[in-house]
């Protein structure tokens, strides 16, 4: 799942009581990436707003910290659920060079566990989600993200009746993906994983009683790996509050890429706009301007700002303040797997948005007895041909930016999706 960046934080969650009708569940919760503020990423972005949509529950969030969050951080969560237990994140361990790799390839062939996972896994966190079985009783559990698997042990699949894993990302599909669309980072690192990674799926996913995933295509993908296991879907969101719809049309000649840019889909595609795409659009429009907003720019994206016409933001207050300027948005995405936040976010703040068949994985914008929501682009010829054709069409742009917004609005909100997630927890 890809990357939406920078996002307002909301004041510290008071949970809405009426949000969820069903009968209350005690629900344990887990998650290796802490969820609080919403800014960092997809997975704290859907973990959190998810967690939003099961207020009514009483729910018991298991997760970890590092240097980098907050007191005033932790108490926000803490407002957010009953109980809230934090662990400090595991420390990385060192490269070790090639024989380190190695090391880590042997266990993951023997072990059948990536080192990302075990990269993650906290003893101290294992050890209270044990005890915690053991002393209350619980009516669900969810691991949000795949990584948070590996606390499921037997005593926790033999004491709780619902386990949900909230996979975000198919691992073994991401890797798939990236390998067929060319962006994979070490392709042969991934050729050796490959197999590996679509063991370690299919064996994980048999912990669990319901799967749930972000897309259709994820769901058709996890089903043929676990056809035993009920796979459902429930959509990313936007919180409609934090990307209002834009009031006016800011003209020019102004195009703009959102998304964490330590993300690697969105490096890639952060690279490929303003090393490939942009300079053709300059040859037209020389006074057009590129911002590349979101937080964390790694060295190769803070480079792209050396180039004509083009800026690095980093983190900034409001991703929607910029979707808002920019005349058009682009989204030109070659790899990541699932529905892409940065997508919605800017379909919901009104741009016009010219996006990649990757970037609108699980959406619906054109075709027959379809709005025209987005232009759809794939190659350099037709993200140029589409820029210029919204850059010179302020009425097409503006139908865009109205069917955008409404199916936003119809299908996804976080609201619905936290509704979605509380009704397959509830079912029996």
């Amino acid at each position: 799942m890809s990357t939406g960046g920078d996002r307002l934080c909301p004041v510290p969650f008071v949970p809405r009581r009426d949000a969820v009708t069903l009968l209350p569940m005690k629900i344990l919760m887990l998650s290796a990436t802490f969820p609080f503020p919403p800014t960092r990423g997809g997975t704290q972005v859907r973990t959190f707003n998810l967690l939003k949509g099961l207020a009514g529950h009483e729910v018991t969030l298991a997760t970890q910290t590092d240097d980098t969050v907050t007191p005033d951080e932790i108490a926000g969560l803490r407002a957010a659920v009953s109980d809230l237990q934090v662990f400090p994140k595991p420390q990385s361990p060192s490269a070790g060079g090639v024989l380190g790799k190695a090391a880590r390839f042997g266990q993951f062939l023997i072990g059948g566990t990536p080192p990302s996972v075990t990269a993650n896994f906290s003893a101290a966190m294992q050890a209270w989600a044990e005890a915690a079985v053991k002393a209350q009783a619980f009516d669900a559990l969810t691991c949000e993200h795949s990584v948070n698997e590996r606390y499921v042990s037997a005593r926790l699949q033999a004491a709780v009746p619902k386990r949900i894993v909230n996979i975000h990302s198919s691992v073994y599909g991401t890797c798939k993906q990236q390998l067929a669309s060319g962006t994979a980072e070490k392709p042969w690192r991934d050729r050796l994983n490959l197999s590996l990674l679509k063991r370690y799926e299919q064996q994980y996913c048999q912990k669990f009683t319901d799967l749930v995933v972000t897309t259709p295509e994820d769901a058709a993908q996890m089903h043929e790996l676990c056809p035993q296991q009920p796979v459902h879907v429930v959509t990313n969101g936007v919180d409609l509050d934090l990307f209002p719809q834009r009031s006016r049309d800011p003209g020019g000649y102004h195009l703009v890429f959102i998304g964490a840019m330590d993300n690697l889909p969105n490096i890639d595609a952060a690279t490929f706009l303003a090393q490939e795409l942009f300079p053709r659009v300059r040859q037209r429009y020389p006074a057009a301007k590129l911002s590349l907003v979101g937080s964390r720019p790694t060295a190769e994206v803070m480079a792209l700002k050396a180039l004509p016409g083009v800026s690095v933001t980093g983190r900034v207050p409001s991703m929607v303040d910029y979707l808002h300027q920019a005349t058009v948005c682009v989204i030109p995405m070659r790899a990541g797997y699932g529905i892409k936040n940065n997508t919605l976010e800017a379909m919901a703040a009104g741009s016009a948005v010219v996006v990649s068949d990757r970037g609108l994985e699980g959406l619906s914008v054109d075709g027959a007895n379809v709005p025209q929501r987005a232009l759809r682009a794939n190659d350099i010829e037709a993200y140029v041909a589409a820029i210029v054709q919204l850059f010179e069409n302020l009425d097409l742009r503006a139908t865009l930016s109205h069917n955008a917004r409404t199916m936003i609005e119809a299908d996804y909100t976080w609201q619905q999706a936290g509704h979605t997630y509380g009704q397959i927890l509830s079912a029996r």
